[in-house]
């Protein structure tokens, strides 16, 4: 039998695992000089196929318009993204990823997936799976909700 505050302790480890996760990602990410913030932003500049127009990155990041323009402003700074012209309306400013970030973004990766398994190392491959598997239905199940 479940006990009655069984939801309330799975959303305690749920928030101290989040806390943990945090910690790991501030630690990757303070050597190198980029927030967790500007880490999202470039990897959804590098999920579009062509470098996004600012109001897509809002749009994708569920954010307003001049947070992704104070990320890009931070970026850009420090060579990992440019601001270029779109080649069919003059008035529209896309973010272009440059060598630079996509370096970072490459060494982030690699150091997210050591932090990963940092995390999951006490699991086996089967309650990895299902924890997945699990994963998957709660943010799925999550309805869309604007900030």
């Amino acid at each position: 039998m479940e006990s009655p505050d069984s939801d309330g302790l799975l959303a305690e480890q749920l928030l101290r695992l989040t806390r943990r996760l945090q910690r790991i990602q501030g630690r990757q990410l303070e050597p190198i000089g980029i927030t967790p913030a500007q880490f999202r932003l470039l990897r959804t500049v590098a999920h579009f196929d062509g470098p996004p127009r600012m109001a897509d990155l809002a749009a994708r990041l569920d954010v307003v318009p001049r947070a992704v323009t104070t990320l890009v402003d931070g970026l850009e700074a420090s060579g990992r993204v440019r601001r270029v012209p779109d080649p069919t309306n003059r008035r529209v400013v896309r973010v272009e990823m440059t060598g630079e970030g996509r370096a970072v973004l490459r060494s982030l990766r690699d150091a997210r997936k050591a932090a990963a398994e940092e995390i999951l190392a006490p699991l086996t491959t089967e309650q990895r799976e299902v924890l997945g598997g699990l994963m998957t239905t709660l943010v799925e199940g999550m309805p869309e909700r604007r900030c």
